[in-house]
């Protein structure tokens, strides 16, 4: 069970409300959409407002595709050109954009958990929860409208409602279970059933397994809505599998082996060739396969993530007294080698660690000087801190 942070705290409890941990993790492995009221209208102010994305279009860093648009209301699709709000650039005609929006397109800012420190700590502490990536895109749309008709995302999402109220429309099932990255959208797909019809009111959560349809739209009473849509990317068992046979493929010589392609038209040696296909995925089912897979995926995610370093430009490095405590804002992990030595590794460094360096990270997981750390603590202490990877206590 992953103990959480208080990183992870903050933005669990802000994500899941008064939802215990493991009703969460149950809540994601049943793949079942639920709508969670919040009853606290400025519960997400301190995320994001309109004001902040009234700043960001105003900065060189607001470009289509970051930046887009889309109206349901249109014939055919809903995703605007970016001729019809940019320049030719990409750079957004923030005049242009706006009246977009007036006649009643919706705004969307991909991605902007990488521009915006407040979103960018709170997919951190979810990160640090579910070890896989988070990512947060925004969505205002004007009253009386609609972004996206009916549809599902190919990944796991929280929907917070920020400000302003949303109709929303879900539908029961998934018409094609668990869709990826590798099986996205299907225009034939056709909604089964009576949708679930609820309101979003701000300060209301809604997570939505990948997979589920549905929409939303504005209606005139209730004014703008502004909401987050969380986008939770954790990997599918093809993925995991994909990267146990990369990593054994240097060390298993059986899935080195060629395979017989010409035996393919041959209906009597179909089955020794599903024996020998399934001894080799049996041979993946290991501990030391499973800890390699894991160790690759934390790998991955402190390396493809934005660094959100403990420390600025001006921070001075720790002194024997100062009372420290390991960054959670930062990826960071301990990796078990094969030859028995183990490592801190991050995003773009690693630590060797023997007993006593284990036993000090120990001891800064819940707060240490470099004094009590004994000899050598504190050019350890110092070496961390300058990678971002220590905090004051």
């Amino acid at each position: 069970m992953v103990t959480p942070t208080n990183l992870t705290e903050d933005a669990f409890a802000l994500a899941f409300g008064d939802m215990s941990l493991e009703e969460a993790l149950a809540l994601r492995e049943a793949a079942e959409w639920r709508h969670l009221p919040g009853g606290e209208p400025d519960r997400y102010a301190g995320l994001l407002g309109v004001q902040h994305l009234d700043a960001f279009l105003l900065t060189d860093a607001a470009k289509a595709p970051r930046v887009s648009m889309a109206d349901g209301g249109r014939r055919g699709s809903a995703s605007l050109s970016p001729e019809d709000y940019a320049l030719s650039s990409g750079h957004v005609d923030a005049p242009r954009l706006m009246a977009r929006f007036d006649a009643g397109a919706t705004l969307v800012v991909s991605q902007f958990h990488e521009m915006h420190g407040p979103l960018a700590r709170f997919c951190r502490g979810l990160e640090k929860l579910f070890l896989h990536a988070v990512q947060c895109n925004v969505y205002l749309t004007p009253a009386s409208a609609q972004g996206f008709r009916v549809h599902y995302d190919t990944h796991d999402v929280l929907v917070l409602q920020v400000e302003g109220q949303k109709q929303w429309r879900v539908w029961p099932g998934q018409p094609l279970p668990h869709p990826t990255r590798r099986t996205p959208w299907q225009r034939d797909i056709e909604p089964e059933g009576e949708p679930v019809e609820f309101t979003m009111n701000a300060g209301d959560a809604l997570y939505l397994p990948r997979g589920v349809l549905h929409e939303a739209r504005t209606q005139a009473e209730g004014g703008h809505s502004l909401h987050l849509t969380i986008g939770l990317m954790e990997p599918c068992w093809a993925e995991a599998l994909r990267q146990a046979l990369e990593m054994r493929e240097a060390e298993d010589p059986a899935l080195r082996e060629a395979f017989p392609s010409w035996r393919l038209g041959d209906p009597d040696q179909a089955p020794a060739l599903l024996r020998a296909m399934a001894a080799r995925l049996e041979a993946l089912a290991t501990a030391p396969v499973l800890e390699g897979m894991g160790l690759r995926m934390l790998d991955s995610l402190a390396e493809n993530r934005i660094a959100l370093p403990g420390r600025g430009l001006l921070t001075p490095p720790p002194g024997e007294g100062d009372r420290l405590r390991l960054s959670d804002s930062m990826h960071h992990h301990v990796a078990a080698l094969p030859d028995g030595r183990a490592e801190l590794r991050w995003a773009d460094g690693q630590e060797a660690l023997d007993e006593a360096r284990l036993a000090w990270l120990e001891a800064l997981d819940e707060g240490a000087t470099p004094a009590e750390l004994g000899e050598g603590g504190l050019d350890f202490c110092r070496r961390l801190a300058a990678a971002g990877l220590l905090v004051a206590a």
